[in-house]
């Protein structure tokens, strides 16, 4: 099996991406989106969004990147997906899931599971641009608004020449309620030949027991869950036990570290507040926490709070 760790926009940065790949397990890790208009980008705007790039695109601990574009249209994305790739991505990955209504009002992400012969365009496009060696992936969830079309999306990107495909199990209308229905994703192995990773509702090594025998995949993606139980990796694959809560106020400071030591330090109190947030699911311990520090705005006070409680 392979676990790969989501592209999760405004959440996973090269920070985050860092931190949990050092904990090990992850086979592959899908960088937050770049969005393409009508444009070839300038390289800053792919290191910004996948440092990683600069070191073979490779996060510190070794786990390979995919960087991902999100785009509607077939030349520029196949433009930018050539420059992906000579500036070292490990293969492309397309966006057709993203949920945010910003992106889904100019025709981006989930907005272009209502088309699939957009999909379909844009996924050849990509395909035909990228070197035959390198992979291109794509991301969907099961539809729009219903899940009827969902087979015929799958269709549309292997047609189009797809090395693999990640599904969330839910539409862009259920957005990330429970539950995710991994029977379709069984559905969709089953109409095609695709390699397929499943993604939704994992949160512990019985959820993916019970996604596998409902999906038929042994290979999944993590999003929220990664950032819930940060060894999730390990533990979905059987190797260890949902980390102590003392390693994961370890893994909270070493994050803070890694935040504020740069402009992006502005941002640090929004980003800890999100993931204490995600934490206080599994851990006690981080609820309590996630209420003190909800209260603060100044960097100093909460990594004060992180170090002394």
């Amino acid at each position: 099996m392979r676990v790969v760790l989501a592209p999760m926009e405004g959440v996973a940065d090269a920070p985050m991406r860092a931190l949990l790949t050092s904990v090990g397990g992850y086979d592959l890790v899908v960088s937050e989106f770049i969005r393409v208009v009508d444009q070839l980008l300038p390289e800053k705007v792919f290191f910004r969004l996948c440092a990683e790039l600069k070191y073979q695109c490779n996060t510190a601990s070794g786990t390979p990147v995919r960087l991902q574009l999100l785009g509607q249209d077939p030349n520029w994305m196949a433009e930018n997906a050539v420059r992906a790739i000579e500036l070292g991505s490990r293969g492309v990955d397309l966006n057709y899931g993203c949920p945010a209504p910003m992106v889904n009002r100019s025709n981006g992400g989930a907005a272009l599971l209502k088309e699939p012969e957009t999909i379909y365009r844009v996924t050849k496009a990509v395909r035909e641009a990228v070197p035959a060696d390198k992979p291109v992936s794509a991301k969907i969830r099961l539809g729009w608004d219903d899940k009827s079309r969902c087979i015929e999306i799958a269709q549309a990107i292997e047609a189009a020449g797809a090395s693999e495909l990640t599904v969330h199990a839910r539409t862009k209308e259920e957005a990330y309620r429970p539950p995710a229905h991994w029977e379709y994703i069984a559905k969709i192995k089953q109409a095609t030949q695709l390699p397929i990773i499943a993604n939704g509702e994992i949160w512990s090594r019985e959820d993916y027991l019970k996604c596998q025998q409902a999906s038929g995949c042994d290979d999944v993606m993590l999003g929220r869950g990664a950032l819930t139980v940060p060894n999730l990796a390990h533990v979905v694959k059987g190797l260890q036990a949902p980390m102590a809560w003392a390693e994961v106020k370890t893994l909270l400071i070493q994050y803070s570290d890694f935040e504020i030591v740069s402009e992006k330090e502005k941002y640090y109190p929004a980003r800890i507040k999100q993931w204490l947030r995600f934490i206080a699911r599994h851990y006690s311990e981080g609820e309590q926490l996630f209420l003190q520090v909800r209260v603060l705005k100044n960097t100093k006070q909460i990594l004060s709070l992180l170090k002394d409680s």
